[in-house]
This record gives structure tokens, sequence and C-alpha cells, in this order.
């Protein structure tokens, strides 16, 4: 079927021509597409139109287009997760069929402050444990983590046997995480955390925040995860009510 046989708008066209294109391998990855001239005239389309499409692709993180360069082809996510499940970043590696392994930035026991001891619901906290993480997928970073939870809770000592901050807040506190509430928030350039995770300064990465509850809904867990964007793609599954 051309193009012109298909009812639908032009650019949503362009946009299956160009996402079978990257899937058959006619633009390879990582790659420069043809200059906007060239592709327009190998689809038959305007450039208005093929700007349309791909200011599209580029929403759904398919290509970058780079201004006075051109337009690449982005890597497919090696990771990809619904949102609504509860999974540990351990878990989503091992998934993946790679092997997940950790490095340890730092450790502490500091003095919890009123806002903590506000967001954890313990009015007499004294101690909140702080960890700071890269996550590696077969030896290569692709998250950084930021944990804190109240000391009673996560001991480092019980952190090393079980290497699940999860499994050693359940075993320590005999709370069952069951669910959190999170945000997601696109990151521009952090030299820090660019850097830990080896990334360039043109790529994203997305921040994952979550309070993680126990099953009677006591707060247990705050974390701020780091996940190349590149790497990783959440979904959420929304259901009509």
């Amino acid at each position: 079927m051309t193009l012109r046989e298909d009812d639908r708008h032009l650019y949503l066209q362009v946009m299956d021509k160009i996402k079978t294109g990257i899937e058959d391998g006619t633009y390879i990855e990582e790659a420069k597409l043809p200059s906007e001239y060239a592709l327009s005239k190998q689809l038959g389309v305007s450039r208005a139109t093929l700007r349309e499409a791909l200011r599209m692709l580029e929403e759904d993180n398919i290509v970058t287009r780079r201004h006075g360069v051109g337009t690449f082809v982005n890597s497919k996510p090696l990771f990809q997760a619904g949102i609504e499940e509860l999974n540990s970043v351990t878990q989503m590696i091992k998934q993946s069929g790679k092997e997940p392994g950790t490095q340890y930035i730092s450790t502490d026991i500091l003095d919890a402050t009123e806002q903590e001891q506000y967001d954890f619901g313990m009015s007499d906290l004294e101690h909140v444990t702080t960890i700071e993480r890269i996550r590696t997928a077969d030896g290569a970073p692709v998250v950084f983590c930021m944990d804190k939870a109240p000391s009673p809770y996560l001991s480092l000592e019980k952190l090393w046997e079980e290497a699940s901050i999860f499994s050693t807040i359940e075993s320590v506190s005999n709370k069952q995480i069951a669910y959190a509430i999170a945000d997601i928030e696109p990151i521009t350039y952090h030299e820090r955390i660019y850097s830990i995770l080896q990334c360039t300064p043109d790529e994203s990465l997305l921040l994952l925040k979550q309070m993680h509850y126990s099953s009677d809904d006591e707060a247990v867990l705050y974390s701020m995860n780091y996940f190349r964007a590149d790497m990783f793609r959440f979904q959420v599954v929304r259901r009509r009510i």
C-alpha cells in the first residue's frame, strides 16, 4: 500500500514508514537520517508533512533532532516495564536477560530533619540511613539511585547480607512493602549524575521519585532513581472506569 492509498493523515503514514525503516534496518540506530529534502523526496511528501512526522517521532523518543546537525535514530530501550508494577531495579534488569550489579558511592546515617520526620510520619524519628548507588547491567551503568529510610528499618550490616534494600527493610522491620506513590520527571544535564551514568550532554534522564509504603500504609522508603532514557521505557496501563 502506498501513502496515497491510506486514508489517514499523511504525517501518521510517514511516521509508520520511518518506523518500518528502522525495524528493517533501512535506518540504523544511532545513525543520522537522510536530510529533510532527501527524505521528503523518498517518501513523496512535503517537507512540512515530514517535519510534523519527525516532531511526533521525537516526542515518542524514537528520534532526536539536533539543530543544525540533523535527525538521529535513537537506540531501542533495553528495559521496559509497566510503571504500575512495583518492581525493583534488580528485577527489571534480570527480566531483560542481563546481569544486575551494584556499585556503592556512599552510605550515611544522618540526623533526621523535620521534613523527613513529617514525610515518614514519625515525629520521634532520630536518624535516617541514606545510600547512593550505581546500578549496572552487564557492568554498564544504567541507573543512579538515591535512597533513604528510617535507620531502624534499614540496617547497613543487614544490607550487605541481603544486597536488596527491599529485602533488608522487610526483614528488619517485619513490614511488607506493598505499594509506592511515584512521580516521573524528565531531567536535563546534571554534571555529576551525567558523569556517573556516562551520558552525553544531549541525552536525557528519567527521574522516578517514589515513596514506598507498607501494607499498613506506613512510609518506609523514599527513592530517587535516575534512569538513562535511552535504555529504559516505562508504560502505563490506563483503564476506563
